[in-house]
């Protein structure tokens, strides 16, 4: 359906390209992960398992940056996957202030009997296009995300704290 919005022809147009994009976004995400409900796991449980079954122990904040989610979120979330038994929290042996999550040999378990399944479904969910078309598709949404986080990056650069309450953009020289 087009925008009923009377702007520019640029703006109409990128208007229904961002509806089309969201619409589409969502349809893949609610198809490819359909089968999660089984194993009574919320996306963004599988997203944490997941991560962690690839790329190891991982720091709450590290975990939210790879998932996308908010760290106050992921709270939650790791609670209830630590509920289950699926990860446990371990405080960094270097700096204490870190608390690192880990699978568990159930959550290991999990992950390896879910992970084939999932992979399917993102498969699945793909024959839609032809080869060519996901090319196409993934060289685009690359280009839109990363033409994104780079104008973002000079609107508004990091800032990490120094000393006694100053803050510095990162990537400066102290």
């Amino acid at each position: 359906m087009p925008t009923r919005y009377s702007g520019t022809p640029e703006e109409r147009r990128a208007l229904e390209a961002y509806i089309k994009l969201w619409r589409a976004a969502h349809a893949v995400e609610v198809a490819a992960n359909r089968h999660l409900a089984a194993y009574d796991l919320t996306i963004s449980q599988f997203g944490v398992i997941e991560a962690l079954y690839h790329l190891g122990p991982l720091s709450q904040r590290q975990l939210a940056d790879k998932i996308l989610r908010s760290s106050g979120n992921l709270t939650m979330v790791i609670d209830n996957l630590e509920r289950d038994q699926l990860v446990r929290r371990d405080r960094d042996p270097v700096d204490r202030r870190v608390v690192n999550v880990s699978l568990t040999p159930q959550g290991e378990a999990l992950i390896e009997s879910v992970l084939p399944q999932h992979v399917h479904g993102i498969h699945d969910v793909f024959t839609i296009l032809t080869p060519e078309e996901l090319i196409q598709l993934a060289a685009l949404t690359r280009k839109l995300g990363l033409g994104l986080a780079d104008r973002e990056n000079k609107t508004h650069p990091k800032t990490r704290k120094r000393g006694a309450g100053t803050v510095e953009p990162t990537g400066t020289n102290p």
